[in-house]
């Protein structure tokens, strides 16, 4: 990938997750969108700070410790918080009350652009049968999707509320290929989430848009004809993977990950009992 820094960069983009599994990934590919970009997550990061990267450390959970994160920022891309299903008190620190100090943080600093890290698990009760765009009602399928439905909530708002400007997208599943019979469907290569992410830091007047996170996969669930004016094309298919995925046994006719959007995670806990 073409590393130099085009002319629009941002002079300063804060990275939240940057720890993560596609944390790590980005902090590699989003390098042309800012002059500086400043990586923070709770869990170390490796290695230390290269050539145009800031690392600061921060729990999300802690507001002072978010607004100190954001000085001097001119976009963020959130990708921080719990990525799975967890017991609610884990998503509620991580996800909820650290999105809620990212947009406080972005009003406070006037920083006027978001990236969030949204997730087909906001709709996953719906049925692999549907074919979805970004007006559906959401169906959280658990304690993950209702953390990551509050955060389009919380990007509406604060869009509504203080112009703060946010492109939500809700991820399919990405990862270097597709591992299973679902992300078939719902798979997202690299390559085309880092376009995504450029096309939603830069494409002017995007409200509060609302785009499904998905490469040019052959069966598809979802449509982002209300996401049109990013102009995101992508560029990748899970469709080279076929063959060595459909070599996998097949899951039974009634099982979560055969029948819902969310796969698994309509199944997942409850973690008290």
């Amino acid at each position: 990938m073409n590393t130099s820094t085009p002319a629009q960069a941002f002079d300063r983009v804060l990275l939240t997750g940057a720890a993560g599994g596609l944390g790590k990934v980005l902090r590699e590919t989003l390098r042309p969108y800012a002059k500086v970009l400043r990586l923070s997550d709770i869990s170390p990061m490796a290695p230390a700070a290269g050539t145009h990267e800031e690392v600061v450390p921060c729990d999300l959970a802690d507001k002072a410790a978010v607004n100190t994160l954001c000085e001097g920022v001119d976009a963020i891309v959130h990708f921080g918080g719990i990525s799975v299903e967890r017991p609610f008190e884990e998503v509620l620190d991580a996800n909820i009350r650290g999105v809620f100090h990212i947009y406080e943080a972005a009003r406070r600093h006037g920083i006027k652009r978001v990236v969030f890290a949204s997730s087909n698990h906001v709709i996953g009760f719906y049925k692999q049968s549907e074919t979805l765009d970004a007006n559906a009602r959401r169906r959280p399928d658990g304690y993950y999707g209702l953390s990551k439905s509050f955060g389009e909530d919380t990007a509406s708002f604060y869009y509504d509320r203080y112009g703060i400007e946010t492109v939500s997208i809700r991820i399919g599943s990405s990862f270097p290929e597709p591992q299973n019979r679902r992300m078939m469907s719902t798979w997202l290569s690299y390559r085309d989430l880092t376009e995504l992410i450029g096309r939603s830091l830069f494409t002017p007047n995007v409200g509060h848009t609302i785009v499904y996170g998905m490469s040019a996969n052959r069966d598809v669930w979802w449509n982002n004809h209300l996401a049109a004016h990013l102009g995101f094309v992508p560029q990748d298919s899970s469709e080279v993977f076929r063959d060595k995925v459909e070599a996998q046994p097949a899951p039974a006719a009634d099982d979560p990950v055969a029948v819902y959007q969310g796969g698994a995670f309509v199944a997942a806990g409850p973690f008290e009992d």
